[in-house]
């Protein structure tokens, strides 16, 4: 259904009662701001990486991801404070962690606090929040920490979900749509955070992997603000959450490796990942299309988390995508870079601006993939 306003010029779906909706949206960064231009050489320098072969695949890297500027929670002053990060082989987890966890939380409440600004109702009106994050590690999490620093009621109910890593923000929508439409009236503050602090340093031969990372991972958070039968007049839904499908691919559990030690975090990734995800991606979004009635892939706009160029091309080629179908994700990797569970929301940012324009899609897909090889992907309908 469509409402249009009295010149006939513009209008706004009508949310399905019942379903889920994103009410408002807020991100933040940290203030170490990283032009990819200067990345090789900084961290050359911080990391006292002499080889100079590292230095030239780096530099190959830098190019191929696309990335232009990204955020970052790592210092010269935390640096300074800890040199031990940059030693081959120190056991510096309690180090990370005294770093990461309060860095998390900050970015955590300044998304979500621009987020709620946005929304523009009391900040006593969110009844659950839904905290992602794959930086943090401690006991009570960060989604207590993130209740305190609001203000939020002690009776909140809160979820906290850890180390799911890329598709961890659709996983949050996902939850956070189950609990918006079985508790009438709730309003689900879901925030996602991160920080590349726990994998940072120096690189290392037989770790191939952390010179990717080094070249595309950035740092910050976002929030939404999730609940179904918006108040009219009060609230401004623009997406609604249809339909939600999570499902993994049996026997990829090692394509996409962490495992925290002494050291932090450490990632292997293998280079059959673009492939799985292109041969089992067309499937996947059709079972989400058919929950609509939806066949052409063209007909539909594209929020799909930007991994890498790599896996966006496939996706495209596989889909046989227009030029321009995934342009808020390509754009969304290259002014921050994967900012793991963050980046989805990004994107929808930049599409929530597009779907403004006259004869855009009413349906369209998020979707993001992770460690399992998992695949999260959502309908959505723009209101």
């Amino acid at each position: 259904m469509s409402q249009f306003n009295k010149n006939g010029s513009t209008f706004h779906r009508v949310p399905t009662p019942g379903k889920a909706t994103i009410l408002s949206i807020g991100k933040a960064f940290p203030r170490q701001v990283v032009p990819q231009d200067c990345l090789v050489e900084g961290y050359v320098r911080d990391t006292k990486c002499v080889d100079q072969a590292i230095k030239e695949k780096l530099e190959r890297l830098c190019k191929t991801t696309t990335v232009k500027t990204r955020y970052t929670v790592m210092s010269k002053e935390i640096l300074d404070k800890y040199p031990e990060l940059t030693t081959e082989g120190s056991a510096t987890i309690k180090q990370r962690l005294e770093i990461a966890n309060p860095a998390v939380v900050e970015m955590a409440k300044e998304a979500s606090l621009a987020c709620i600004k946005e929304w523009g109702r009391a900040v006593e009106d969110i009844t659950h929040i839904v905290y992602v994050s794959s930086s943090e590690i401690r006991l009570p999490g960060g989604d207590l920490y993130l209740a305190a620093e609001l203000g939020l009621k002690s009776d909140v109910g809160r979820v906290m979900l850890y180390f799911l890593g890329c598709y961890g923000g659709v996983t949050g929508l996902r939850v956070a749509k189950d609990i918006a439409e079985n508790n009438p009236g709730s309003r689900v503050l879901l925030t996602t955070s991160e920080t590349t602090i726990l994998g940072f340093r120096p690189p290392n031969k037989a770790r191939p992997y952390d010179l990717v990372g080094a070249a595309l991972f950035g740092d910050g958070a976002a929030a939404v603000i999730i609940g179904a039968d918006p108040i009219s007049g009060k609230e401004s839904p623009f997406l609604e959450l249809n339909y939600a499908v999570q499902q993994f691919l049996p026997g990829t559990n090692n394509v996409i490796d962490g495992r925290l030690s002494e050291e932090g975090i450490n990632f292997r990734l293998g280079r059959d990942l673009p492939q799985k995800i292109e041969d089992n991606i067309e499937a996947f979004c059709k079972k989400l299309m058919a929950k609509a009635g939806l066949g052409d892939f063209n007909d539909l706009f594209w929020a799909v988390h930007p991994g890498g160029p790599a896996i966006l091309n496939r996706l495209e080629s596989t889909l046989r995508l227009k030029e321009g179908k995934l342009e808020c994700s390509r754009r969304t990797l290259m002014d921050f870079g994967n900012v793991s569970s963050n980046t989805i929301f990004y994107v929808m940012e930049y599409m929530r601006e597009e779907l403004k324009r006259d004869g855009a899609e009413e349906w369209g897909l998020a979707l993001a993939f992770g460690p399992g090889i998992t695949f999260e992907g959502i309908l959505i309908r723009s209101l």
